[in-house]
């Protein structure tokens, strides 16, 4: 019985391969599918696998925008509903606010409250409005002086008038009253200016104008009019 003679790798002819036995033949096969395998990994698989990565990472941040934008959406009835509410609550408080015709008679019932409270009015000067969004500021120039009770009664006295009436403070200053380089215990002088506050009528509000009409502009003449 004939045995076949083994070949070793180092007897085999890479010039003539066809002559190499088979199952060299075969392993030869096999390692150029692994080579060919490994370069369409590298080249064409293992960058498609990055590109992948890089989606499911994108898809995952839109998955969260949707999501957040969808809780926004949810919840937007309820903020307009809010929105409306304070906007209702605005125009009540506003219109505790004295009017237009009420501000000449609450400019002299602060100054006779003053009066009242034993203050003495040095000057009580009115100064013009000055209309913002929808409310009014009528500054007032004002030298008061009296004690440090008499300007709390000031304070109380104002505070009990009729309509609401906000006085807020610039440039105050409240010192010792000095008469010929004498100071009086217990006599102050308040300077400054305060400004009190009126809402605007619908008349007064600034006017818009409707989107898309330009100023000046005229309007096109329809065709076969006159």
């Amino acid at each position: 019985m004939s045995q076949k003679k083994s070949v070793n790798l180092k007897e085999l002819d890479f010039n003539n391969i066809g002559a190499w036995p088979q199952q060299w033949k075969m392993v030869l096969c096999g390692l150029l599918t692994v080579g060919i395998v490994l370069v369409a990994w590298f080249a064409l698989i293992n960058g498609k696998r990055d590109t992948l990565l890089k989606l499911e990472r994108d898809e995952v941040a839109l998955r969260k925008q949707f999501e957040d934008e969808q809780g926004k959406a949810a919840n937007l009835e309820p903020l307009r509903q809010q929105l409306a509410q304070m906007e209702l609550v605005l125009q009540q408080m506003l219109r505790q606010l004295p009017s237009k015709t009420e501000m000449p008679d609450l400019i002299v019932d602060i100054s006779q409250t003053a009066l009242a409270s034993g203050l003495t009015n040095e000057l009580f000067k009115p100064l013009p409005e000055m209309p913002r969004e929808f409310y009014a500021e009528k500054p007032i120039e004002l030298r008061m002086v009296g004690s440090y009770h008499q300007f709390g009664a000031f304070v109380s006295g104002v505070a009990s008038l009729p309509r609401v009436v906000i006085l807020t403070m610039h440039d105050i200053s409240l010192k010792p009253k000095d008469r010929g380089g004498i100071t009086r215990a217990g006599v102050l002088e308040l300077s400054g200016t305060v400004k009190t506050y009126r809402y605007l009528d619908e008349s007064e509000m600034p006017k818009v104008e409707p989107a898309g009409k330009a100023k000046g502009g005229k309007k096109k003449p329809k065709k076969g009019g006159k």
